[in-house]
């Protein structure tokens, strides 16, 4: 296997074998675009979502532009999550394997020993850091990480980043970096409450918008289950009773939401985790983990799960509410029916989601509704309302494209037999007022008229 298709994109040999270890053998969009900008030194905003191969559109051009002579930190990757700097750095690792310790690179996130990471930046800067803005910053502040000669910056899942509120501890790190900077942003949307940050650090920068060639799995199997006005808590588990998954990720909208899922599925006895922002990083770490190993066959989490984890093993997704953003849907099942397996999407359905479902299904997802009756999983008819959501199917044309010919009768000698006029009840009484009317109003305008 061989990753030659990158080498017209300025990626050399010996780092196309880093490729080939990753399992990647030929550049997609989003990589055909910006990499040999990036490896130009032009500031980049990457808008893509999940699938798109945007991390290797990054980690590639950087490790590239690595002067291995100079020992110090040359460019910084950061993102909002713990779980998203850790799965980034092993990407980067994957990378810089051939380089044989040449190319050396850390992680710095929180929930991790502070005191070891300071002393182990005071005898060696590595060329490439990741890791979240707020552990960087505190180890910039302490004299530890030395920033001011990183020449490039990623900000990973930017649009998280602001909703988080973690782009002032973005700003921050940057302002900290050398002055001549190139910026690389990754976002699935672009909001305008952004546009001032991009505006402070980034030079005409490159804007590629990339959406995958599938917006939503192709094979996932989308499922709405109706709550008809009962407990929402109880539909859900009567829902997972009929269920048997290797691993199922429960979305809820917010950390207090999914603490309810969580404690109640918990005290049906099922083996449960939650995943969200409200957990200190030492307790993520551990849940990660825990689905790791298969200790757990339910994860409920926020969309904190939904961007850019890699989750493995994800048969089935259950939405308990949807997401007011419908990509996020999108990400959510993205978490199934992968590497060519098959996937459930299972989402608790309510009147107020039917707007929702619509736009979805002219994205091209098609929704069943479906009860678990007596042991079994029956397709049940749509609620009162829900009809915007069909599929409506086009009408077939005649194949000959020919006008169709007149019927005729032969009764009528070849002619088309007319039909009767429809005429109304007492239609004869109601001709001979309005006649008489008529009649009195000429006489009286003769007599008018003789005078």
């Amino acid at each position: 296997m061989k990753a030659d298709n990158f080498s017209r994109l300025g990626i050399t040999e010996r780092l196309q074998k880093g490729l080939v270890d990753a399992g990647v053998t030929h550049p997609t969009e989003i990589q055909e675009r910006l990499i040999p900008a990036i490896l130009n030194k032009k500031d980049v905003i990457g808008q893509s979502q999940t699938g798109t191969g945007k991390t290797f559109a990054f980690l590639l051009p950087i490790v590239e532009s690595i002067d291995v002579e100079q020992k110090q930190v040359q460019a910084i990757i950061t993102a909002p999550t713990r779980e998203l700097c850790s799965q980034l750095f092993n990407e980067l690792k994957k990378l810089i394997a051939p380089y044989e310790g040449e190319v050396e690179a850390q992680l710095f996130v929180g929930g991790t020993d502070r005191a070891k990471q300071i002393q182990k930046l005071s005898s060696n800067q590595p060329h490439v850091i990741v890791g979240t803005p707020g552990r960087m910053n505190d180890l910039i502040a302490n004299r530890a990480l030395l920033a001011h000669t990183a020449t490039t910056l990623v900000v990973d899942e930017a649009d998280q980043m602001l909703d988080m509120g973690f782009i002032e501890d973005v700003d921050r790190l940057a302002s900290s970096m050398a002055e001549k900077l190139q910026m690389l942003v990754f976002s699935a949307t672009v909001p305008e409450k952004l546009q001032p940050f991009l505006k402070k650090y980034m030079n005409n920068p490159r804007h590629v918008h990339v959406t995958p060639e599938t917006q939503a799995a192709e094979r996932v199997d989308h499922r709405l289950v109706p709550v008809r006005h009962r407990d929402k808590i109880s539909v859900l588990k009567e829902t997972i009773s009929g269920l048997t998954p290797y691993l199922a990720i429960v979305f809820a909208n917010t950390k207090e939401q999914a603490d309810l899922i969580a404690n109640a599925l918990a005290e049906e006895g099922l083996l449960v985790d939650r995943l969200h922002g409200g957990l200190p990083p030492r307790e993520r770490k551990k849940v990660m983990k825990r689905v790791e190993d298969l200790s757990i066959q339910y994860l409920v989490a926020t969309d904190l799960a939904a961007r850019g984890i890699d989750i493995k093993g994800v048969t089935h997704i259950i939405n308990f509410e949807f997401p007011s953003d419908l990509d996020f849907y999108i990400h959510r099942v993205g978490r199934t029916a992968r590497a060519g397996a098959d996937g459930i999407a299972i989402s608790l359905y309510e009147s107020e989601d039917e707007a929702a479902c619509a736009k979805l299904v002219k994205r091209g997802i098609k929704f069943t509704f479906v009860e678990w009756k007596q042991g079994d999983w029956v397709e049940v008819k749509a609620p009162v309302g829900a009809k915007r959501m069909k599929h409506k199917p086009e009408q077939q044309k005649d194949k000959t494209d020919k006008p169709k010919e007149k019927q005729t009768d032969a009764r009528t000698g070849g002619k088309a037999k007319a039909k009767p006029k429809k005429v109304k009840p007492a239609y004869k009484r109601k001709a001979r007022t309005a006649n008489e009317k008529r009649q009195k109003k000429e006489s009286r305008v003769r007599s008018r008229n003789s005078k």
